[in-house]
């Protein structure tokens, strides 16, 4: 996922991608905090409670990047920002938000660090860079190499947060439609949480090397520059 600008940006697109950058960067900086304040105080278990408002805001305010890239607000490739952006929503509003169970997990704490921190940097440079014309070298590194750690202690903390929230599903069966009804058809939202997570099988790999080339090109870029 990317926010930034084409070359031709108007004044005022230019004003809303800064607004947007800023806005929810204070967002991931507030999960962040309340994470890692939580976590020391009073454990994991209450990590979710204490981050839930923000981290709610600012997952869900990244819908508005898919439109970015659907209207040419941004370059970035939707082919790479809708599945990012919808596995996440999965796991915020399918997940921790429609099964409690799940919350007190000690994986809601790395996926909450491992995301925040991502995010903050990745805000921050875009901000920056749509604020100022340009970013400096080192904030360049730190963009597209944090994510050779903390993508893969995020996209584990999803899988088992997925994998946890299995039995709780079902179990529930909650946003499940059973026949006979209206419609005459049926939906079973355990089988569409197995079936994201043999997503993320291939998915996940393909992401990261997606990732490492971008990282290889952005940083080549810069040293010609």
């Amino acid at each position: 996922m990317a926010t930034t600008s084409s070359s031709s940006s108007s004044p005022i697109r230019r004003f809303y991608l800064i607004l947007y950058n800023w806005t929810v960067l204070f967002g991931w900086l507030q999960v962040l905090y309340l994470s890692l304040k939580t976590l020391k105080e009073l454990g994991h278990e209450h990590v979710y409670t204490a981050a839930e408002k923000p981290l709610l805001f600012a997952q869900t305010a990244a819908v508005l990047e898919i439109l970015h890239g659907l209207v040419g607000l941004v370059r970035s490739p939707i082919t790479a920002t809708l599945p990012q952006i919808g596995s996440r929503l999965f796991l915020v509003w399918g997940i921790l938000w429609s099964f409690p169970e799940t919350r007190t997990h000690v994986l809601v704490s790395s996926l909450l660090i491992s995301w925040s921190i991502t995010e903050i940097i990745r805000y921050s440079f875009f901000g920056f860079k749509e604020a100022f014309g340009f970013t400096p070298s080192w904030f360049l590194w730190l963009r597209y190499s944090t994510f050779l750690l903390l993508y893969p202690t995020g996209i584990s903390s999803e899988v088992g947060l997925i994998y946890i929230a299995l039995p709780f599903i079902k179990a529930s069966e909650k946003y499940c439609i059973r026949m006979p009804n209206t419609w005459n058809s049926s939906f079973d939202f355990f089988y569409i949480a197995i079936i994201a997570l043999a997503i993320y099988v291939p998915g996940s790999p393909h992401m990261y090397s997606y990732m490492l080339a971008q990282r290889k090109k952005a940083l080549a870029k810069s040293k010609t520059e």
